[in-house]
């Protein structure tokens, strides 16, 4: 114990840590001048405090003077909802206490209870007639939507509209109100990584908190957060109730909007995510006209462009969204672009990813002609595009099948060959399972041998081969000749349930 306080009194006693701390017994240097006997040493001093220079004091009160302008435009959300809980037996089950304790309760009466539940989030106001920017999951399903200012002042709210696939809600202050400080909408598309941010809003119904890092990275999505993602990555400190809340670049202006993070244990941990500024501006003119967003539709299956499918291509750069099909009578069939193609650019911007494109053509206009830069065999085309309307309930149920059963068992097949894919004749029954028209060709894959070139490029039992290094194969015959040729790569087109996409094996 006696280490242990003399351990605490060093860090106590900062400016003299290393004096005070020396080891009993162990001189501190071997030239020290000793004071002569009688005479008491003199304790260093600490050093005097440094003059403020005027960029030093004025780099001193920079996010401080940022704070005071900011936080009066972010604003706490409260919420209140009814919900349904079952009673306590239908923890169990429904029937679980009558079945073991014979409470007798008939079961027409165990009906769901209902309750207030609370909720609370951030939100930025974006016009001086009170409408608010905020997270679809902080007012989604409210009955009553309370709004706090800054001054103390409190609201009552209405929601405007809301978009799930983007997480982007819009509410509007149902009273007249004066005097709202309203926030600045900066250019999230010009947003650095490194470049420095502040975060602003009520974590943990902390009001009005502030906190401070940089842009860590740009464009994260496949996080499962929504179905559209292009999130501004941050270290600046975000936890649960900033959602909703604004994130600032060091010029005052809105550039996101905070809405999750990522976590092991439901806190910070230096992960968090902001909805674009660009993104939700779009959104929120959409939910203010006509309550729902509208959005471009293509009409393709795309993918990302990896290292391997590039070289099986001959496709460099390796940046841009890969087509891998093209949906009959599409606004990308009548334009001209086919399988295989590479999309570089949109109306002179150039594409990143997949997600990139996706995103890119749903904030386009439905009746817009658009300009396409392709990539096809080496050659740079230039094709006009007129973007349909997305229809999402009519674009439900395509998805890719990752069970790796398929229902081809009984028919004829080829003989496992080198790159360990076994394939047969497609029935009418698989044809019609995976969307396919009778005389669109392909084989159905059968079997797939562990450890090979197959297997490691994720090609799966059920899976439809409808094309090997850009060959159309129709029958096993062409499938046959394709896998005899050959060579150290194989560029397939593969069908899986719904969806295509390019594999490439390497052996």
């Amino acid at each position: 114990m006696k280490t242990a306080n003399s351990i605490l009194s060093c860090f106590a006693a900062a400016g003299l840590f290393f004096l005070a701390c020396t080891p009993t017994g162990t001189p501190s240097s071997t030239n020290a001048a000793t004071p002569p006997q009688g005479t008491v040493a003199q304790v260093a001093q600490p050093a005097q405090t440094r003059a403020a220079t005027p960029e030093l004091e004025s780099f001193r009160y920079e996010i401080a003077d940022l704070a005071d302008k900011l936080i009066p435009t972010v604003v706490s959300i409260q919420t209140e909802a009814t919900v349904k809980v079952n009673d306590f037996g239908n923890i169990f089950g429904d029937d679980f206490f009558d079945q073991f304790f014979n409470f007798g309760t008939p079961k027409q009466q165990q009906k769901p209870r209902e309750r207030k539940q609370q909720g609370s989030g951030s939100g930025v106001i974006v016009s001086s007639s009170g409408r608010i920017l905020t997270n679809n999951h902080v007012v989604a399903g409210a009955e009553q939507i309370t709004v706090s200012l800054s001054d103390k002042r409190e609201f009552k709210a209405k929601v405007v509209g809301t978009d799930e696939q983007t997480d982007i809600a819009v509410i509007q202050i149902e009273s007249e109100v004066k005097d709202l400080p309203v926030a600045t909408l900066g250019n999230s598309d010009a947003l650095r990584v490194g470049e420095w941010v502040i975060a602003i809003g009520n974590p943990f119904g902390l009001s009005q908190t502030v906190t401070k890092g940089i842009v860590s990275a740009k464009g994260i999505h496949n996080r499962g957060i929504a179905g559209y993602e292009n999130f501004i990555q941050t270290d600046a400190a975000i936890n649960p109730g900033n959602s909703g809340g604004g994130l600032f670049n060091l010029s005052g202006e809105l550039i996101g909007i905070n809405t999750a993070i990522l976590s092991r244990s439901g806190g910070f941990q230096g992960i968090g995510f902001a909805i674009p500024v660009n993104l939700a501006n779009n959104i929120m003119g959409d939910l203010v006209s006509s309550g729902k967003v509208s959005r471009g539709w293509l009409g393709v299956s795309i993918q990302d462009l990896n290292p391997s499918i590039a070289k099986a291509l001959n496709l460099n750069p390796a940046k841009g969204a890969l087509i891998s099909e093209v949906f009959d009578g599409s606004p990308a069939e009548k334009s001209g672009i086919k399988a295989g193609d590479l999309v570089r650019s949109i109306n002179g911007r150039l594409l990143e990813d997949a997600n990139d494109l996706r995103n890119t053509v749903a904030a386009l206009r439905p009746g817009e002609n658009a300009e396409f830069e392709i990539l096809r065999e080496g050659k740079i085309l230039k094709l006009k595009v007129n973007i349909a309307l997305r229809d999402d309930e009519n674009l439900a149920g395509i998805s890719v099948d990752s069970s790796g059963k398929g229902a081809g068992a009984g028919t004829p097949e080829t003989a496992k060959n080198e790159w360990g894919v076994q394939a047969a004749e497609l029935t009418k029954a698989q044809r019609k399972e995976v969307g396919l028209a009778d005389n669109a060709g392909g084989v159905f894959v059968t079997a797939v041998a562990e450890k090979t070139p197959a297997s490691k490029a994720g090609l799966k039992v059920g899976d439809v081969i409808l094309s090997a290094n850009q060959k159309v194969v129709s029958s096993v015959a062409e499938f046959n000749k394709a896998f005899a040729e050959n060579g150290k790569t194989m560029l397939l087109l593969v069908r899986r349930d719904k969806g295509q996409f390019y594999l490439v094996l390497e052996k």
